[in-house]
């Protein structure tokens, strides 16, 4: 089964460099919603992968934070579903189910369909910001970087939310990705997920452009139906 994965706790060795210069990001004192940032930022970058055990005090020590911040930051990252409380072992990255799954791409179809469907009163600049996703998709693919591809494709439905020029439906999209991105990491083949998409990604944006939103609405759904399967199908494998 693809999703299968081992519980353990993050090697210290193997992510306190990545933190070093999210640390210079934080005030002295620090704010449980920056340090939650940084941590969304190093798990959906897969620093921490799904069902690592998250130690208090080697993160404490490595971003210079109290222990009230850090729990707060594991309080707000708990609401988000991207971690999980287990009584007497502590906290840990969240690992998804195909039923969340499901869910999640619910909600994506409802928010991203209706930006692509109102891409006319886009805000300025917005459409641009997916052109840059794809190229940056197209030129770690090049590159043979799959997981960086994964990331530029995150960016890219990033965008396409931010033609809603909403703050509201644009955090929303950010938490649901950072979410979606547990079960990307622990895909045995991230090519084999990524590539198929990077000319769907060009194709969508292409229509966006012309201002052709009935077939970049129709472009994406057919995206997020495949994407879903195929990650339904890992599951089931």
């Amino acid at each position: 089964m693809l999703l299968n994965v081992t519980r353990a706790a993050a090697a210290p060795g193997d992510w306190t460099l990545a933190l070093a210069d999210d640390r210079a990001q934080l005030d002295r004192g620090g704010y449980g919603e920056r340090v939650a940032d940084v941590l969304r930022d190093r798990i959906t970058q897969g620093v921490f992968p799904p069902g690592t055990r998250l130690s208090e005090e080697a993160l404490r020590e490595a971003l210079g934070v109290s222990r009230n911040t850090l729990r707060e930051a594991f309080r707000l990252l708990s609401h988000e579903g991207l971690l999980t409380h287990e009584f007497n072992r502590g906290v840990f990255v969240r690992e998804l189910t195909a039923d969340d799954v499901r869910d999640l791409y619910r909600i994506r179809r409802i928010l991203e369909g209706a930006a692509v469907r109102g891409v006319k009163e886009a805000p300025e600049g917005a459409v641009e910001r997916i052109r840059e996703a794809v190229e940056s998709a197209e030129a770690a693919a090049k590159e043979g970087a799959w997981v960086e591809v994964g990331t530029a494709n995150m960016r890219f439905h990033q965008a396409v939310a931010g033609l809603a020029g909403s703050r509201r439906v644009s955090e929303t999209v950010r938490r649901l990705l950072a979410e979606l991105r547990l079960v990307f990491l622990v895909m045995s083949a991230p090519r084999e997920f990524h590539e198929p998409y990077l000319k769907t990604n060009r194709e969508i944006y292409e229509l966006l452009a012309r201002g052709e939103a009935k077939a970049a609405d129709k472009a994406l759904a057919v995206y997020l139906d495949a994407a879903e399967r195929q990650l339904l199908n890992a599951f089931s494998g």
